[in-house]
């Protein structure tokens, strides 16, 4: 019955293996193992049984081959390298050092900030730049409390010319909007005419000034800040006749067709509405009664004579 109990305790612990490392073998201690295996970390271990003997087991690592680390065989240790710069081209001046360059003034370190960074919030400029960039970019509130939208400042002056209440007719009912129409000019050539819609007039004004912005168109003019010649346009319904005038007899004109020449910045000229009198209708006639004029020099040079020739 004893030796039945070791023989399986043995075929038990032959049959056990260590995953973690192969170089490791589980062998039960006996003499010829010692004198034949050289143990480097050994380590005992002792089953107690009531029917078996004790039995001593010692774990073992086999002997690991060792490695060339000598990778240099070529090098001289006692070699000594000897640093040669290349030489300086001809002319070369070396850079002053750091320490010796004289120090900035305030206004200079004031000037190369502003230069990055822009104006400072002191107040003060350097390079001449508005002090007061950054006030414009602050979000100001109108009434109840919404965002109040700055005015473009590109030269041109606004005129409203109508504001009128429109609707819309949906599956709910009707959408109440506004209509506005705007007139931009610099009083120096340049008018447009543009219209736009929203559900309140402000929002309407600045639509329609955007739209007109977009239509920008040249009015010629002579010395005398009259038409070169007659002119007459239509738009739908509407038509309009354009004269020029001698100097001192100023716009004689009503209605939108007067607006788009003062802003234009034609001081003595005659208009006159013929056909319906809707103001975006009348205004859109003009400019395309404006587009219809050309100045003196440009049909001299289409038809290739001297502008003396044009009155013979």
């Amino acid at each position: 019955m004893a030796m039945t109990t070791a023989s399986s305790t043995l075929s038990s612990l032959s049959s056990l293996s260590l995953h973690t490392s192969p170089r490791l073998s589980l062998l039960p201690f006996t003499a010829t193992n010692t004198s034949s295996t050289k143990l480097r970390s050994p380590l005992s271990l002792f089953l107690s049984s009531t029917s078996s003997p004790r039995l001593t087991t010692t774990i073992c690592n086999a002997e690991q081959p060792e490695i060339e680390t000598t990778f240099f065989d070529n090098d001289d240790p006692e070699y000594e390298a000897v640093f040669d710069p290349p030489e300086a081209p001809e002319g070369f001046v070396p850079p002053p050092s750091f320490d010796e360059e004289s120090l900035e003034t305030e206004d200079e370190v004031a000037a190369a900030y502003e230069e990055l960074y822009g104006p400072a919030y002191s107040g003060m400029t350097v390079l001449g730049n508005d002090i007061y960039v950054m006030d414009a970019k602050v979000k100001k509130l109108g009434a109840f409390g919404k965002l109040k939208k700055e005015k473009i400042r590109d030269g041109f002056e606004e005129r409203v010319v109508q504001v009128r209440r429109v609707t819309k007719v949906v599956k709910g009912g009707k959408q109440l909007h506004f209509r506005a129409i705007v007139v931009v000019g610099d009083k120096q050539g340049n008018v447009g005419v543009g219209v736009g819609k929203a559900k309140e007039v402000i929002g309407a004004v600045q639509k329609s000034a955007v739209n007109a912005r977009r239509n920008i168109i040249t009015v010629p003019m002579t010395k005398y800040l009259t038409f070169p010649h007659r002119s007459e346009g239509d738009y739908g319904a509407a038509k309009v006749m354009l004269r020029p005038a001698s100097p001192g007899t100023g716009v004689i004109a009503g209605g939108s067709v007067r607006i788009v020449l003062e802003m234009a910045g034609v001081e003595n000229a005659l208009g006159k509405q013929l056909g319906s009198k809707n103001a975006l209708n009348n205004a859109r006639a003009t400019v395309v009664a404006v587009q219809k004029m050309r100045q003196f020099r440009e049909v001299a040079l289409d038809r290739g004579i001297p502008m003396e020739e044009l009155w013979k």
